[in-house]
């Protein structure tokens, strides 16, 4: 069952869809995404950040047992990185910054945000909640912040100050890097 802000967020997509209807020909996709278009992108799955929520601590646990072999370079983080590519571009449209921080902000990738803030909206966010650079998409801000309601345990990290993205990492692996300790706070960064 979704909850409330999930239900508004899903009824916006569709009544985006409703307007602007796909080509001839077009449809739904494989019942997994939500319209055809980027604007509207958007896995089912993030509709549910609860259970992505569960879907994350269970991932961290099971990486957790093979720590010892997770490094960088070489054929674990190819395979790493070849695992996130086919379920984290789907679910979250994500850019494979190496800096995963999805779990903090209501299961949105902030790089989806045409500026790329990881710190919350711009000044531009109009009062329907639409983004400034884009008006058709939904600010990626206003869904990290609701989505977030509905996850118990990091729900509230998104009130967390997050480091600049490292753009070195592009590409890599964002759980090698996270138990590396390759994403952590900069040198200076005492937040």
């Amino acid at each position: 069952m979704l909850c409330k802000g999930e239900t508004a967020l899903a009824l916006s997509l569709l009544e985006r869809e409703a307007e602007h209807p796909l080509p001839e020909g077009e449809g739904w996709g494989e019942g997994e995404l939500i319209g055809l278009r980027p604007e509207l992108h958007v896995s089912l799955l993030q509709l549910k950040p609860g259970l992505l929520e569960v879907a994350y601590l269970a991932a961290r646990a099971a990486l957790k047992l093979v720590q010892p072999w997770l490094r960088s370079g070489g054929t674990a983080e190819r395979v790493m990185v070849a695992a996130e590519r086919v379920s984290k571009v789907p679910l979250f449209d994500c850019r494979m910054c190496g800096q995963c921080v999805l779990h903090m902000t209501g299961m949105t990738c902030p790089m989806t945000c045409p500026k790329e803030l990881r710190n919350g909206p711009c000044g531009g966010v109009r009062p329907d909640g639409r983004c400034e650079v884009k008006p058709e998409m939904t600010c990626v801000w206003v869904e990290a912040w609701e989505r977030s309601k509905a996850m118990p345990r990091y729900g509230g990290e998104i009130q967390r100050l997050l480091p600049p993205v490292d753009r070195r990492l592009q590409g890599t692996s964002a759980w090698i890097n996270d138990f590396t300790g390759k994403t952590g706070r900069p040198t200076g960064w005492n937040r």
